[in-house]
């Protein structure tokens, strides 16, 4: 009793920490609306926006909040939940002694390995328990990484969508500067944060600038999102798609994004897309969910529009989302049904599976 006692107090003192971070974040400090002169759409005077949404139908902040003290919520009130997903395993022998072929892992949530042209690289990397500043609440990884850190094959570089919780990892960038050593491509306001925790091989880039890597060209692309780590930085920093472009083989990974019509302007300009990694979920009928990401339907409609190949399915079943765990997956497969878009076209992946592509 007296440890169920401690736990509820736990959970409350927890819950409450966590929702004056949230309500800070979703409520307190949104750059100020004044666009900024002589610069793209989606700069402003302090921060970023989002061009292709009328601000006024952005989401309320008691939305936001309620959104997230939800996912919350369950999370302290599940803490030994497991989700017991279908899984690949996989011990990075085949990843490692790889030399040529391209392949794409899922290790959970956005993190990709991605090998291309004997290179080997990471999208929104974490292998981290929770999505989270604090490791006694927030969002608790229920499913396992695919592949163990320590099983990882030399990785070259990493590209990061924005600074949200599930998408940036303290604990991860470190460990995989001090072992690694690689290039980290971020987008604007982010490089500041990376020399502040001292790694400092990192490229900042706004929204269709490029870089080259290597033979690759890396370049930075739209996505309809948010950004914010704190009670007080909220769209501080841009949040953005990548385009990996080999010799041969290009690839889209979007990162977070809600579903706009006009991302389609991704396949014009840097398409086709042999492999187009897009988040699955969550989904919802509230503008905090709706505007910010896309449902599994929009998901695949996006893949149509920035003319992909191949679908790989990221951002579920990892932390918790509002839905059933497997609902994403099958939601895609009856969309994809739909569209006639062929299964072997959909990269549907178990946490650890590899495939070629």
């Amino acid at each position: 009793m007296a440890d169920r006692t401690v736990r509820r107090l736990f959970l409350v003192v927890a819950l409450l920490f966590s929702v004056s971070l949230i309500v800070g974040q979703g409520c307190a400090s949104g750059p100020p609306f004044k666009p900024k002169a002589d610069a793209p759409a989606h700069h402003l005077e302090v921060g970023f926006r989002n061009p292709f949404v009328d601000e006024n139908s952005s989401p309320s902040r008691l939305l936001i909040a309620r959104f997230w003290v939800r996912r919350i919520w369950a999370s302290l009130s599940e803490p030994d939940l497991v989700v017991n997903l279908p899984r690949a395993h996989n011990n990075g022998k085949l990843l490692r002694d790889n030399g040529h072929e391209a392949t794409v892992t899922w290790v959970g949530h956005s993190t990709l390995l991605v090998q291309l042209e004997g290179m080997n690289f990471l999208t929104d990397p974490h292998w981290g328990e929770r999505a989270s500043p604090v490791n006694f609440t927030g969002p608790k990884r229920f499913s396992e990484p695919g592949l163990r850190f320590e099983d990882l094959p030399r990785i070259d570089f990493v590209v990061i969508s924005h600074d949200h919780y599930d998408h940036l990892d303290l604990s991860t960038v470190l460990r995989l500067a001090e072992t690694h050593h690689p290039r980290f491509f971020v987008p604007l306001g982010l490089k500041e944060w990376f020399l502040n925790i001292g790694i400092d091989d990192v490229v900042e880039l706004d929204w269709w600038e490029g870089s080259t890597f290597k033979q690759f060209t890396i370049t930075c692309v739209p996505a309809q999102h948010f950004s914010g780590r704190t009670p007080w930085d909220r769209n501080r920093t841009l949040w953005a798609g990548w385009v990996v472009a080999g010799r041969e083989k290009k690839l889209y990974f979007a990162g977070d994004t809600g579903y706009n019509e006009r991302l389609s302007e991704i396949g014009r300009r840097l398409g086709p897309f042999q492999l187009a990694a897009i988040p699955i979920a969550p989904y919802g009928a509230t503008n905090a969910v709706r505007i910010n990401h896309v449902t599994p339907e929009e998901a695949l409609q996006l893949f149509l529009d920035v003319k992909g190949d191949r679908f790989v399915s990221i951002h579920w079943g990892t932390f918790f989302m509002p839905q059933a765990f497997d609902e994403p997956i099958k939601r895609v497969e009856s969309e994809a049904e739909r569209l006639q878009i062929a299964s072997e076209w959909l990269y549907l992946l178990k946490h650890g599976e590899s495939r070629s592509w």
